[in-house]
């Protein structure tokens, strides 16, 4: 199983969700989890693992990591070349069990070039930024690659985006 995993923040909360599937090509989800929780830290630039982290690790809590084969999460695993730690770093070190954590980002971080590819999927002229910990780079972008959809982002990723921003 993937999980793949989202937050959204409205005023003093956290509304979280995870996309369970089984394959990376999968168009339907297996399942949803929502959790909601209070905002654990301000916002801090360079820092923003410390705001999103507790919100992965509370979800999680409702998943058997066994049966877990990667986690996917909206940012960097590393933010530059010299592998300063991202929010998937930091979530790779905090997992129970040496799970594979890809970062992928909407918005190029110009400092992390060799850690960092681009995907180009469907027609977008716009990439995506794939990161990674605990599975080789190429390896993930391939499967970032192979999700369905024929946009930029996958059809399982913009359903978790569209779920985390509802009411």
């Amino acid at each position: 199983m993937i999980v793949a995993i989202d937050v959204h923040y409205k005023q003093e909360e956290a509304k979280i969700v995870a996309v369970l599937f089984d394959d990376w090509t999968d168009s339907e989800a297996r399942n949803f989890l929502i959790k909601y929780m209070p905002i654990a830290a301000d916002y801090e630039p360079g820092a923003f693992y410390k705001r999103e982290l507790p919100c992965l690790l509370h979800i999680l809590e409702e998943i058997d990591l066994s049966d877990v084969n990667c986690i996917v999460v909206d940012g960097y695993v590393y933010l530059d070349d010299q592998m300063k730690k991202g929010l998937g770093a930091y979530l790779y070190d905090a997992l129970s069990l040496p799970l594979p954590v890809i970062g992928l980002a909407k918005n190029s971080f110009r400092k992390s070039k060799e850690y960092s590819r681009e995907v180009f999927r469907g027609s977008s002229v716009k990439p995506l930024y794939v990161t990674a910990v605990g599975v080789p780079l190429g390896e993930a972008v391939d499967c970032i690659q192979r999700m369905h959809g024929d946009f930029r982002v996958p059809t399982l990723l913009q359903q978790l985006d569209t779920k985390t921003k509802e009411p």
